[in-house]
């Protein structure tokens, strides 16, 4: 059986490994639009977490099988239809994640200094379609929209001592950004309350013990709520204790100390809704966020924010909008549900395609971490095996795979980018890296990409 895994991310990489794993005859080939592979995990995942990208290595031993080729530099739907892909294959599976973020939807949001956290990661991480957002870091206080993991993410990017990034893969041109930043305050705003916070525990600890930057909380936020968690599912209820442990407790001597001379400082604001983004006097440039305060209607995860009818403002010269990722249609031929921003699928099965699948954040929607994406690539994979071993998925009509889509993408001049072409790159990035004392220089330009290549 021939199989093809559009995108190269964790969906895909992990899909390709199932199959290879538990089919002793399949081949699989992944087809990315980058000539560099490995989605999120590469532009996702912030720098100062290198142990979550250690995944890579468990990919490239997948890259590397005899059964697996990468084609990156391909943009399927552009270079390569979806239909001409289930001409090729006898299995098509769509796991090219999300590519869009969600949009406030308020006035003001497309003035200068807001920006969404999908690009301005992007940027600290070297996706080329990022390279050149310039973020204006030359603001005393900043506002991120979004109380999740992403949201804390961007804060600890904002206000790390220059130290501890040096030290990671963040990009040359981000961490030069950052060296100039007058960034020194960073509010974290949601529209629901503590118990409703999106982020884990492992990244509120980091955040609440970066160096040099002391946590803000406001105590009238916590009270009361020892309470209402004490039947919440363990994970809710430890992080409720730390936030509260954070606002109530009188810190000790030496706390105090340190706080007190921390130039740097964040906070968590809740129950506040994002209602316009407020211009400056010549109307190009944010200088704050009016919101409406709200009260929940309901509680625990399935809480609602009702606006109450009072308004604040709060004035920052960044936005930040960390508000969720959101997949796009790829090919008019598959079928989309826009308002869920997901592929209709079975376990997998595209409703009404068969021999189409998906995977990873285009199948449930942008959420969970990686751990997430890997049981639920591996049951899209399985979903395959199965439809293989029944004979919905007819193998005895021999399908010539990429031997198909090379002509196809020869007559329209486009060159992939190999496997063990990404491998010289990697070894290009690394070597940078070691000069200027980093684990890797990412290259942001896929021209650059393809001249070291040979392209």
């Amino acid at each position: 059986p021939r199989v093809c895994v559009v995108g190269s991310g964790p969906a895909g990489f992990y899909t390709a490994q199932h199959i290879l794993k538990h089919h002793g005859g399949a081949r699989v080939d992944i087809y990315e639009k980058l000539p560099v592979p490995f989605g999120l995990v590469r532009f996702g995942v912030a720098p100062d977490h290198p142990e979550v990208k250690n995944v890579i290595n468990a990919f490239t031993q997948t890259g590397r099988s005899e059964r697996c080729a990468y084609y990156g530099n391909v943009t399927v739907g552009r270079d390569v239809t979806v239909a001409e892909l289930r001409h090729a294959y006898h299995a098509v599976v769509l796991s090219y994640g999300a590519e869009d973020n969600r949009v406030l939807g308020i006035p003001g949001e497309n003035l200068s200094g807001v920006y969404s956290a999908r690009a301005f990661v992007g940027w600290y991480n070297g996706l080329p379609e990022n390279r050149d957002l310039k973020p204006d870091l030359s603001c005393e206080t900043a506002v991120i929209l979004g109380h999740g993991n992403v949201a804390l993410d961007i804060a600890r990017i904002l206000l790390s001592p220059l130290q501890l990034l040096r030290k990671t893969d963040i990009t040359d041109g981000s961490l030069a950004a950052l060296a100039c930043s007058k960034v020194k305050r960073v509010w974290l705003v949601g529209r629901r309350g503590p118990l409703q916070v999106a982020f884990t525990i492992k990244e509120l600890r980091e955040m609440i013990n970066l160096p040099g930057a002391r946590p803000v909380l406001n105590p009238a936020d916590f009270t009361g709520l020892e309470n209402a968690v004490k039947d919440a599912p363990r994970p809710r209820k430890r992080l409720t204790e730390l936030m509260i442990k954070t606002a109530l407790e009188k810190p000790g001597e030496k706390m105090m100390e340190t706080q007190a001379a921390a130039p740097r400082e964040w906070g968590l604001k809740f129950q506040h809704s994002p209602q316009e983004v407020l211009p400056t006097a010549d109307g190009r440039r944010a200088r704050g966020v009016r919101m409406a305060l709200t009260r929940l209607e309901g509680s625990g995860d399935s809480a609602k924010a009702v606006p109450t009818g009072d308004m604040e403002e709060l004035e920052c010269g960044l936005v930040l909008s960390s508000i969720g990722y959101r997949s796009l249609p790829l090919d008019p031929t598959v079928p989309f549900d826009t308002q869920h921003g997901v592929i209709p699928n079975s376990l997998g099965r595209v409703e009404g395609v068969p021999g189409l699948y998906c995977s990873g954040w285009v199948k449930r929607g942008p959420t969970g971490v990686i751990i997430t994406t890997m049981n639920d690539s591996f049951e899209t994979a399985q979903s395959v095996l199965e439809d293989l071993q029944v004979g919905v998925l007819d193998v005895s009509s021999s399908r010539e795979g990429f031997g198909a889509v090379e002509s196809i993408l020869r007559s329209r001049g486009v060159r992939p980018v190999s496997f063990s072409d990404w491998e010289k790159i990697d070894a290009a990035e690394v070597a940078r890296g070691k000069a200027a004392g980093k684990p890797r220089e990412k290259i942001v330009d896929p021209q650059e990409m393809l001249q070291l290549i040979g392209h």
